[in-house]
C-alpha cells in the first residue's frame, strides 16, 4: 500500500501536462469547418484523411495515458482520505465537485452564447457546429468521472486479487467487444469496462508492482502488446485507425494503455530529470493549476472561432492544402488567446472548495442524487447529440448536483497519527485532470 503521505510525483504531473498539450495542438489540425453553399456546415477531419497519420496514432493516442495516471493518483488519493477517516461517500463527493464545477460553467456559457447566437440570426447550422464542438469533450469527463468514482470499489478488489480483478476487467471487454455486432448499445458499457480496466495499470504502477523491472522487461512489454494490437487490427478484428477505437473504446485501448503504462515506466528516469527542471516544473504547476478549463475550454473557443471565420469574408483556404497547414500555428495561438479570459473568469473553480471546521461532508442520497442527476444529461447526449435545448438542460443539472454536493470540509476528517498533514492534493503541483 501506497504510504499516506507520499508527496505528489511530479513525473505524473509532467506525463499529465505532455497529453493536455498534445491534445489541444492535435484539435487544432483536426477541425476543418466547411460552408456548402446551401448553407449547411459540415466538419472535416483533416487528419483522418492524411494516409500517414492512422500509423501516427499508434503512438501519438495518449487518451489511455489519461486514465493510466488518472489510477495511480486516484488511488493514492482514495488511501489517503481513507487513512484519515473518510469514506467512499467523501470521495464521490470530492470528485464529483472537482470535475462538475468547471464543466457547469462550460455548459451554462455555451448555452447563454448559443441561445443569443440564435436570437441574432446566425445560421443554425453554425450554432449546430459550436454546440457540438463543446459536447465533445464531454465524453472524456463522464468517462473518467465513472472511472474514478468506482475507485473504492476496485480498490478493494485490487487490495484483494490485483491479478484477478484485472483479468475480470479484461474478460468483460472482450465479452462486450464480442457481442457489439449483435447488440450495438453493449460499446457504449466498455467505455467503462475499458477505461476501468487500463485504470487498473495506474493502479499496478502505484504500488510498485513495475519497481525494480528491467529496461528490458519494459521493452518486452511494450512490444508485445503492439504486437499483439497489430494481430487483431491486421486480421481485421479491429480497425487500425485509433480514433475509430477510441470511439467507442475496444479491446485497442486496452493494449495503447498497457503499453502508455510500461512507457510511463521506463521514461520515468528522464522524466524525472525533466520534471526538476525549474522552468518546467513551473510551466507543469501553472498548466496543472487549469487544465480541466483547458481541457473543457479548448474545443468549444476552437469552434467558436471556426463559426466566426465562416461568417466573414476571411480567407478559408481549403483544408490540407499548403496554406492551410501554414494557418495551424495561427489558429493554436487564436485558440490560446480565447483561453485566456475564460481561464482568468472560471479558472478558479478547479480549485479545491473548502468549509469551516465544524461543517460536515453530504448525506449518502444527496451524493448519490448528485451522481444520477450529473449522469442523465451526459447520457442523453451520448445517445441522441448535444444541442443547445441540451445544453441548457446539462448546465441546470450541473448546478443541482453542486448544490446538491455543497462543499468539502478542508479539515473535518481527523488526521491519522504519523500521518501527513498535507491537504488532497498538494497545492504545489495540482493538476485537476487527477488530483
Amino acid at each position: 500500500m501506497a504510504a499516506v503521505g507520499r508527496p505528489r510525483d511530479p513525473v505524473i504531473d509532467l506525463a499529465r501536462f505532455f497529453c493536455l498539450v498534445l491534445v489541444v495542438v492535435s484539435h487544432t489540425m483536426m477541425v476543418s469547418p466547411v460552408l456548402h453553399p446551401d448553407g449547411t456546415v459540415t466538419t472535416e477531419n483533416t487528419l483522418m484523411q492524411q494516409h500517414w497519420f492512422e500509423p501516427v496514432l499508434w503512438v501519438f493516442q495518449v487518451m489511455p495515458l489519461f486514465f493510466v495516471l488518472g489510477g495511480i493518483t486516484g488511488l493514492e488519493s482514495w488511501r489517503r482520505l481513507r487513512a484519515r477517516g473518510g469514506s467512499g461517500v467523501d470521495y464521490a463527493q470530492l470528485r464529483l465537485l472537482r470535475l462538475i464545477r468547471p464543466a457547469t460553467a462550460l455548459l451554462a456559457s455555451m448555452f447563454v452564447g448559443l441561445w443569443a447566437a440564435s436570437l441574432f440570426g446566425v445560421h443554425p447550422e453554425v450554432v449546430q457546429l459550436v454546440a457540438t464542438g463543446a459536447g465533445m469533450p464531454l465524453w472524456f469527463l463522464a468517462a473518467y468521472l465513472a472511472t474514478q468514482l468506482s475507485v473504492p470499489l476496485l480498490a478493494r478488489l485490487h487490495g484483494r486479487a490485483p491479478w484477478l480483478t484485472l483479468a475480470g476487467l479484461v474478460a468483460a471487454v472482450i465479452t462486450l467487444d464480442s457481442l457489439r455486432g449483435a447488440f450495438p448499445l453493449l460499446a457504449s458499457v466498455n467505455m467503462l469496462f475499458v477505461w476501468c480496466a487500463v485504470q487498473q495499470f495506474g493502479f499496478f504502477i502505484a504500488d510498485g508492482i513495475f519497481a525494480g523491472r528491467s529496461r528490458g522487461w519494459f521493452v518486452g512489454l511494450i512490444a508485445g502488446s503492439n504486437l499483439l494490437l497489430g494481430l487483431v487490427t491486421g486480421i481485421g478484428v479491429y480497425s487500425g485507425n485509433m480514433i475509430v477505437d477510441l470511439n467507442p473504446p475496444n479491446f485497442c485501448m486496452l493494449l495503447l494503455g498497457l503499453s502508455q503504462a510500461a512507457t510511463l515506466q521506463l521514461l520515468r528516469p528522464a522524466l524525472a530529470w525533466a520534471a526538476g527542471v525549474r522552468w518546467i516544473a513551473w510551466v507543469v504547476a501553472v498548466a496543472g493549476r487549469r487544465s480541466m478549463t483547458v481541457y473543457l475550454w479548448h474545443l468549444p473557443m476552437l469552434a467558436a472561432m471556426s463559426g466566426l471565420v465562416l461568417l466573414t469574408d476571411f480567407p478559408k483556404p481549403a483544408a490540407g492544402t499548403a496554406e492551410w497547414w501554414w494557418a495551424r500555428p495561427l489558429v493554436l495561438l487564436g485558440v490560446l488567446l480565447l483561453l485566456l479570459p475564460v481561464l482568468l473568469l472560471f479558472g478558479r473553480l478547479e480549485e479545491r472548495p473548502t468549509a469551516a471546521s465544524h461543517a460536515r461532508g453530504r448525506t449518502h442520497v444527496a451524493v448519490v442524487t448528485a451522481g444520477v442527476v450529473v449522469f442523465i444529461p451526459v447520457v442523453d447526449a451520448a445517445l441522441n447529440g448535444l444541442t443547445v435545448t441540451l445544453l441548457g438542460g446539462g448546465a441546470a443539472c450541473f448546478a443541482l448536483a453542486v448544490l446538491l454536493l455543497g462543499r468539502v470540509p478542508a479539515d473535518v476528517l481527523p488526521p491519522v497519527p504519523g500521518a501527513s498533514e498535507v491537504p488532497l492534493p498538494e497545492p504545489g503541483l495540482r493538476a485537476n485532470l487527477d488530483s
